[in-house]
């Protein structure tokens, strides 16, 4: 297929090793058309002719790395996915267990924190609690929409109690559903790179959601960012990692207590 720039498989190989190196996220072979789509809207707005020189630019501009990010992670989430994660953070709470920080480590569009803050109203009844969830990305764009809460109307539908949650659209907002205020003020959004030495956050949490992240990385990442999460975590802390992904070999940090979910020890 005849393609709009120039795309070198070298092209694509550079790209993989920016991305590993900025990221941690290791791209399959088989993703180079991907890598393709994603960047030729780039390519476009910085009038290049190809995307050996967008590879050049980007070696020579550190701010482009932002947009670079953007573009190639993935962002796939929904209201409680996998739901018998937030069955067993109630559970966590209900047993006695002081949750005050709550850390969601990839937000992107606000599914899964609000999905958390939803399931701590409805745990406590009531909106006027002391807990306060983390949602953190690598990237900005995502962020940014999942701040204003704004979604449509068929995300939510489904949704027990959605009322108390939503608000929905009139006007020129007719068929959206904006978060009411309240949920909102729970979250505190911020950029984060899981790959970052150090994470920003002086204090602990007493949970993490890590869910379906660790899988783009390669094995030496995966247990880096995992040692650091967990030095964020508190003993006794709930950790909540996604359906395809599996701890068992650090049996010695943490001791797994229901479906990919573990107390770090």
């Amino acid at each position: 297929m005849e393609r709009e720039f120039r795309y070198t498989p070298a092209d694509f190989n550079r790209v993989r090793e920016v991305l590993l190196q900025l990221t941690g996220i290791k791209l399959a072979d088989s993703k180079d058309s991907l890598v393709y789509s994603r960047l030729v809207p780039r390519i476009r707005v910085l009038k290049l002719n190809e995307m050996r020189q967008y590879v050049a630019y980007l070696a020579a501009h550190p701010d482009e790395e932002e947009h670079f990010i953007n573009c190639l992670t993935t962002n796939l989430t929904s209201f409680f996915r996998e739901p018998h994660h937030f069955e067993i953070l109630s559970d966590f709470i209900a047993s006695g267990e002081k949750v005050e920080r709550i850390w969601c480590t990839a937000s992107s569009t606000g599914e899964e924190p609000y999905s958390i803050a939803m399931a701590l109203v409805q745990h406590y009844q009531r909106f006027d609690i002391s807990t306060r969830v983390l949602a953190s990305d690598i990237d900005s764009r995502v962020l940014a929409k999942a701040a204003m809460g704004v979604y449509p109307l068929d995300k939510v539908a489904g949704l027990a109690n959605k009322e108390r949650f939503f608000l929905r659209g009139k006007g020129k907002h007719l068929g959206q559903a904006k978060v009411v205020p309240a949920l909102r003020e729970l979250i505190d959004f911020q950029r984060i790179n899981l790959l970052d030495q150090q994470y920003p956050e002086a204090t602990k949490s007493d949970v993490i959601f890590c869910r379906n992240v660790m899988i783009y990385f390669d094995k030496d990442h995966q247990g880096e960012i995992l040692s650091r999460l967990l030095a964020k975590l508190r003993p006794g802390g709930l950790y909540i990692a996604g359906h395809s992904e599996n701890f068992s070999q650090y049996g010695h940090l943490m001791k797994p207590i229901g479906r990919t979910a573990y107390i770090k020890l």
